[in-house]
């Protein structure tokens, strides 16, 4: 209970620990003295330096350090002498850290951006994910800016999902794609009719579970709610399964008496979407947006030919369920999940850091790493179709 007696008995504890690594030391340069100055091994370039550190935090002389270290002193002025070089053939140097990228990699995120400059530093780190390259979107932020830390995030809030599985609920919504002529202006009498070949009205239907775009179609004008019924009877066909549940707005084609009752021949539950609420019409209204801003408004001339615009929907579309990763299912592509195929990103990655140790994390998704740390890749952007808005990139191994 004594604090003094306490502390007698510490001190002497570390006195008998100091002590015994005094005589373990005496023992090591005893066996190393045996070695003649040449002979002896060399320190790393960031002992040196390390060694430089203590010399001057302990005020030693050149003689002292050479004696400590068991060098000659000649050895350690030389040291000294080059403490400026810089590169990798300097003499002394700070040691390099474990995580730190190779330059390459830094030009691979910088041209991924000249060539995509839409996708933002999440989907830029999804997609080398799925290439087999795990970046973390602070690291690709950095790379991509140079300068300063990336500000802190915000959580994204928990979100509630219905679905359980692909094909369990369904959504279905109407839009106008405005062609180059355009609407003009919304006040009568000027304003122009909401038809072709002022604007297209496309349907879509995208599965809640896996975000896929299940199918669309292109109408001329607004279409009734028999053309609806036919799209989705179509839909129903090519996807050879019905949704146990439909949710759309409160369109005139989906509030008729008929497509009520269509829906209860077919056993589907319809019901109608809540504005604002997450997991209600923000899903496909979200797809909408998606679809415009990366398809529709990329393109040079919205085409006036059916066959033409239905084409590049039809390509889009594609390559928006097989390529494009998406935010909400952690950057798995929508036919991934709606097939239950084996994720991309999960695969093995590769590894351009050569000292990283293998049971380290990496950047989310965590995987395993696909040969030996330290490999140079390559970036291989090709793009579907020729579209240049539907780019498919690929990371490949260089010499």
């Amino acid at each position: 209970m004594n604090h003094q007696l306490r502390r007698r008995a510490e001190g002497d504890r570390l006195q008998q620990e100091i002590q015994l690594l005094r005589e373990e030391i005496r023992i090591k340069d005893a066996r190393m003295e045996q070695l003649e100055a040449h002979r002896r091994p060399h320190y790393p370039p960031t002992e040196r330096l390390a060694t430089l550190e203590l010399r001057a935090a302990r005020g030693w002389s050149l003689a002292q350090t050479a004696r400590v270290f068991l060098v000659t002193p000649l050895t350690i002025a030389s040291w000294m002498g080059r403490l400026d070089e810089e590169g990798p053939d300097a003499l002394v140097r700070l040691p390099k850290p474990v995580n730190r990228f190779p330059d390459f990699v830094s030009y691979l995120v910088r041209r991924l951006k000249i060539l995509c400059p839409t996708l933002g530093k999440v989907k830029t780190a999804q997609i080398l994910a799925r290439a087999g390259l795990h970046l973390g979107p602070t690291t690709i932020r950095r790379m991509q800016r140079n300068t300063g830390w990336p500000e802190p995030q915000k959580e994204p809030t928990p979100r509630i999902v219905t679905a359980r599985k692909p094909n369990h609920l369904w959504h279905a919504d109407l839009t106008t794609v405005p062609t180059a002529l355009g609407f003009w202006t919304s006040w009568i009498p000027f304003a122009l009719p909401q038809i072709w070949p002022f604007c297209w009205w496309v349907g879509i239907a995208v599965d809640h579970y896996s975000r896929r775009v299940i199918g669309f179609a292109v109408y001329r004008a607004l279409p009734s709610s028999a053309a609806v019924r036919r799209f989705l009877e179509r839909t129903f066909r090519r996807a050879g399964e019905r949704p146990a549940h439909l949710i759309s707005d409160q369109g005139t084609q989906f509030i008729a008496k008929g497509f009520r009752r269509w829906c209860r021949q077919r056993g589907i539950r319809h019901r109608f979407g809540a504005v604002g609420k997450y997991g209600s019409l923000a899903v496909i209204e979200r797809s909408i947006r998606t679809i415009k801003t990366e398809c529709t408004r990329r393109l040079v001339v919205v085409p006036f030919r059916l066959a033409a615009f239905e084409q590049e929907l039809a390509l889009y579309i594609s390559w928006f369920n097989g390529h494009r990763p998406h935010t909400r299912l952690r950057a798995a592509t929508p036919d991934e999940v709606y097939h239950h195929r084996r994720l991309a990103c999960r695969a093995p990655r590769f590894e351009p850091r050569r000292r990283w140790l293998r049971r380290s994390p990496c950047a989310s998704p965590r995987t395993l790493i696909r040969g030996q740390p330290g490999v140079r890749l390559g970036l291989q952007v090709r793009y579907l179709a020729g579209r240049r808005h539907l780019p498919i990139i690929t990371l490949k191994r260089v010499a």
